[in-house]
């Protein structure tokens, strides 16, 4: 059997690897636009930082794959899929055919359309060679912009800054990181990055990236001017669809797929950033390393089932231990939230519980105790008769 993997970032390669690791036989081809070997994505922000050196970007060594007997095509990119011959063309015209295909091109970065985009200076943050012409603008535009107040536009913000950078964050939202944290949490997190020299402005609507060919400021709703020499949109991420919807696979806002990985196509599997599970865009890599392992399983007729993934964050937001977990930000009546603050240290946790289970969780500047509330969110564990001291720092979890 001939398999053919479209893109090399995570979830083509642990698909890959998964894959292999189940079938000693089967043919595995990826095919990838960029030059490169698969890297982490989060390692683009130690590089833009000079944390690690270009050699320790990748996550494997080039010869893993040919121990793992992968063949993987460098800057060759797919530009069709043609479902009727079970083939994929590449952009010299040649076809190759497969047996089953699998989706994995992620997703690219979304620049909002505000005017002057197209001006030098400007920049998104998804590819090692997006990272080298910031480094090479930088040198001498060290007055920077970043728009979008998510992780990744935090996250190159203190990069920057470690460069010397004079680094601002501009953000649309009334706080940092909407996705992940309350208000109570943003407003801490923002004392926190304010303490590195990075200035923060919130609840700001950006319409202008000014300047004749060159960037030289923005200008806001209202009208307002900030002087800047380079900008880096960081503005989210949308699936890449193109390729799917000139299939004519079925797509809403990712391409959609069943509890198997399969797309409309039953010989095409999808997983990662591309996909759309049960009305879901996930985005995140506990559920791309999921997804990519039970779909390398259904591959071989496995039949297992993918449910779904509890959105789970925990990282490091610029150097500040962050885990959100599930639900942080309920809208509707019947949520008891509780929390907790030592906001001098950035220290800040939240429970959000209904019917006396923990269905989400901030817990931000700490790991302790964030493994156990991790723990009782998927054991649906009851926690009503210890509401009033589970946020206590010396709280044992082993009573529970």
């Amino acid at each position: 059997m001939r398999v053919v993997v479209l893109g090399n970032g995570i979830a083509a390669t642990m698909f890959a690897k998964s894959l292999r690791e189940r079938d000693n036989d089967a043919e595995i081809d990826i095919y990838a636009k960029e030059k490169y070997h698969y890297y982490p994505r989060p390692n683009l922000i130690d590089f833009l930082a000079d944390r690690i050196p270009f050699d320790r970007i990748f996550a494997f060594p080039e010869e893993w794959y040919g121990n793992k007997n992968l063949n993987v095509h460098l800057k060759s990119p797919v530009v069709a899929i043609h479902p009727d011959s079970q083939e994929v063309e590449l952009e010299d015209e040649k076809k190759e055919k497969y047996d089953r295909l699998f989706l994995a091109n992620g997703s690219k970065s979304f620049v909002p359309p505000f005017k002057g985009t197209d001006k030098q200076g400007v920049f998104t943050l998804w590819t090692l060679d997006d990272a080298y012409q910031i480094l090479g603008y930088l040198a001498d535009h060290p007055n920077v912009v970043v728009i979008g107040g998510g992780l990744l536009g935090l996250e190159i913000a203190r990069a920057l800054r470690n460069r010397g950078a004079a680094v601002k964050v501009v953000e649309f939202f009334d706080r940092l990181l909407p996705r992940q944290l309350d208000s109570q949490g943003a407003s801490i997190l923002q004392e926190q990055i304010e303490l590195m020299d990075i200035e923060v402005r919130v609840g700001t609507a950006t319409e202008e990236i000014c300047g004749e060919t060159e960037v030289t400021g923005l200008r806001f709703k209202g009208g307002e001017e900030m002087k800047a020499e380079m900008t880096i949109v960081a503005a989210g991420a949308r699936p890449s669809l193109d390729l799917a919807q000139s299939a004519g696979l079925a797509t809403d806002r990712g391409v959609v797929v069943n509890d198997y990985l399969q797309t409309s196509d039953p010989a095409i599997f999808a997983a990662g950033d591309v996909v759309q599970h049960r009305g879901r865009v996930y985005g995140i890599i506990p559920a791309t390393f999921e997804m990519a392992r039970i779909a390398a399983a259904n591959v071989l007729d496995q039949q297992k089932q993918y449910g779904g993934t509890i959105p789970s964050n925990s990282l490091k937001v610029v150097g500040i231990n962050l885990t959100s977990i599930g639900l942080v930000n309920p809208e509707e009546a019947g949520y008891q939230e509780l929390r907790k603050e030592i906001r001098e240290e950035g220290i800040y946790k939240k429970l959000v519980i209904k019917d006396g289970l923990i269905v989400g969780a901030i817990w931000m500047g700490t790991k302790e105790g964030v493994g156990e509330i991790g723990h009782l969110i998927s054991a649906k564990k009851d926690v009503t008769k210890w509401i009033d001291s589970i946020l206590d720092d010396e709280f044992d979890f082993s009573m529970i």
